[in-house]
């Protein structure tokens, strides 16, 4: 659409906007969710395996893992619950064998030390191009969940504020 001056906007851009994007959600107990968000940890492990690769809302739970906040105490780090707080990408997932293992226990022996139990089977969604958002409070859910990121406007204002600038100037 023509606006003014021979300038142009693609509505489709808009109405994406304005009704917002569904986006795939994990839940993650803290303070892994959190180690993920500050890019401490680069795998979030499940049993079960996923096709899904692409955007990601870093949700964390209610739930702690006590043991593990204990490790991380000396990071001084806030670990908040029952929200949000980080988008990224899901970029692979690996079954853990004992290559798996080997490979990444040194990237951080104190984040990967649950994978010294070689009897614990599943995978590790590769997470990367992480972003700390500001918290959004909402209830998690088990398995990959989806949410209207743009419902509360996190993305609304900035890119109303560029059409709104192309149509003026």
């Amino acid at each position: 659409m023509e606006v003014a001056n021979g300038k142009y906007i693609d509505l489709s851009e808009i109405i994406w906007q304005i009704k917002g994007k569904n986006m795939k959600v994990i839940t993650i107990k803290q303070p892994w969710a959190t180690l993920i968000a500050k890019g401490y940890k680069e795998y979030e492990f499940r049993t079960w395996k996923t096709k899904y690769r692409g955007d990601i809302l870093i949700h964390a739970g209610k739930g702690i893992d006590k043991e593990a906040m204990t490790r991380f105490k000396d990071l001084n780090l806030e670990y908040p619950k029952g929200c949000i707080i980080a988008k990224a990408k899901i970029t692979d997932c690996i079954y853990v064998d004992d290559n798996f293992r080997k490979k990444v226990i040194p990237k951080n022996p104190n984040v990967y030390k649950g994978l010294n139990k070689t009897d614990w089977k599943g995978y590790g969604f590769k997470i990367e191009e992480v972003e700390e958002i500001k918290p959004i409070e909402i209830n998690g859910k088990l398995s990959l969940w989806e949410y209207d990121y743009n419902a509360k406007g996190e993305w609304k204002v900035c890119q109303l504020k560029e059409v709104i600038n192309c149509i003026v100037n």
